[in-house]
């Protein structure tokens, strides 16, 4: 095993190693070559948790998907024919991107791109910056194989933000709230060359021409990264927040709400089952000051599909029906509380914590995933095996409920006391030696 190997395998989740193990068999038995790129590559050199897996193969990658949606129980969340890639969600919480690798030609500043098939190399070179343009080989030939060629891994080692390209910004302006975010929520410089393309780019107004699935996209990003309300500071600085939505300026912009759920976040358990649908909530506070003619304005303006549009105006009414479970005087055993929000939505979850009055529900939201959570994540799949089942099966899901429930619901053992220490004995006299008096002792009255 390589080096990169060992460091890759250290910082994912179990449920993550799974889907790696699954994707690298899927692709295969596909005949495409396999890597780890983007993202989760960066945040394993950078020592940043990784979030999300994204893979590229020199290949079809919307067959690859299917293979596995077949094979693992997982769903393709959306998939993009023209780029041939598919985000997808896994049994246990992890998501995964897969795309083919691609060259992308632009006729014009933010125009529709040219796509053609490419290899990794040339993939990684029309990438935005050069901390997401490195690879790591998954293949049985090579796996374990570092491919940075633009020097991205020295960039990560300086913390710094560098272009791939003196046009990457130019080509696609959406590049322009991705360096915003890199920025802040890395804490990394921007070398002074692409500060200047920066720069150029503002004057020339090419912000103007991010399109509105763009920003839908971007403003995505933003509401799943663990840095939000920072972002969300960061653009409005910039004057860059008012492209998702015109009145998103000054003191509209809730950052104390987006500062509190950034807090709330941090206590889910890294690597938890945890179903959360970012996009919704953050769409909730972040347009909590907004009239509702701004937030049909915002909605129209980065185009947001009807299920999009259900998270965001629904999640308060579905989180109301959670709270009344919660304050249910039924709720006795550890497993019942477990239960009940094991199946519940994290938006929801998270919701009740931020804006919910009643003690009771934030007391055991917080018993959930600081207690009863973290001993579920202790069940682990040799367990499991143990029982005859295999990870990815019909009644894994079923055995790995019932050993939760038992394990919340043993008593913890007793353990003895510690013995009391011995008190010294007394040393043994020489014979016919009488014992030493004893002075009395006197209590002087004052």
């Amino acid at each position: 095993m390589s080096d990169y190997m060992f460091m890759l395998e250290t910082h994912l989740s179990t449920g993550q190693l799974r889907v790696l193990r699954e994707v690298e068999a899927a692709a295969l038995e596909s005949g495409v070559r396999l890597f780890l790129t983007g993202g989760a590559l960066r945040d394993m050199l950078g020592a940043f948790p990784i979030r999300d897996l994204d893979f590229t193969v020199e290949g079809d990658a919307l067959s690859v998907a299917r293979r596995l949606a077949r094979k693992t129980g997982a769903r393709i969340v959306a998939s993009d024919s023209l780029r041939n890639s598919a985000e997808m969600a896994f049994p246990g919480g992890v998501t995964a991107e897969i795309a083919m690798a691609r060259q992308e030609r632009y006729p014009r500043p933010g125009g529709r791109p040219e796509i053609s098939p490419a290899t990794i190399h040339e993939d990684l070179r029309r990438r935005d910056f050069t901390i997401n343009a490195i690879a790591l080989s998954l293949h049985p030939s090579s796996r374990g194989l570092l491919i940075d060629p633009n020097n991205g891994v020295a960039d990560i080692q300086h913390r710094e933000l560098r272009a791939v390209s003196n046009y990457s910004l130019f080509d696609d302006p959406s590049r322009l709230l991705r360096l915003v975010r890199f920025r802040t929520r890395l804490g990394y410089t921007v070398e002074p060359k692409t500060q200047a393309q920066y720069a150029r780019a503002r004057e020339a107004g090419l912000e103007s021409r991010i399109a509105p699935r763009k920003l839908a996209e971007e403003l995505r990003h933003i509401a799943d990264d663990p840095a939000c309300a920072d972002v969300v500071r960061a653009l409005d600085q910039e004057g860059l927040l008012t492209l998702f939505g015109p009145a998103l300026t000054g003191p509209k912009v809730h950052l104390h709400g987006l500062a509190r759920l950034q807090k709330v976040r941090q206590m889910v358990p890294f690597g938890a089952d945890f179903r959360l649908e970012n996009f919704g909530l953050f769409l909730h506070v972040l347009t909590e000051k907004l009239t509702p003619r701004e937030k049909t304005a915002l909605a129209q303006t980065i185009r947001l599909n009807k299920e999009e549009l259900e998270l965001w105006r629904k999640l308060e009414s579905r989180a109301r029906k959670l709270e009344k479970t919660l304050k249910s005087p039924k709720l006795h055993k550890p497993s019942d509380l477990y239960l009940a929000l094991a199946d519940a939505a994290g938006d929801e979850i998270l919701f009740l914590l931020l804006y919910s009055s009643q003690r009771i529900v934030h007391d055991r939201i917080k018993n959930y995933l600081q207690k009863y959570l973290p001993l579920a994540m202790e069940i682990t799949d040799e367990q499991i095996r143990a029982r005859g089942v295999e990870p990815g099966s019909r009644e894994y899901e079923k055995v790995k409920r019932e050993l939760i429930v038992a394990r919340l619901n043993a008593r913890p053992k007793k353990t003895a006391p510690p013995p009391e220490p011995e008190k010294p004995s007394e040393p043994a006299l020489p014979p016919g030696q009488p014992p030493p008096l004893r002075k009395p002792l006197t209590r002087t009255l004052r």
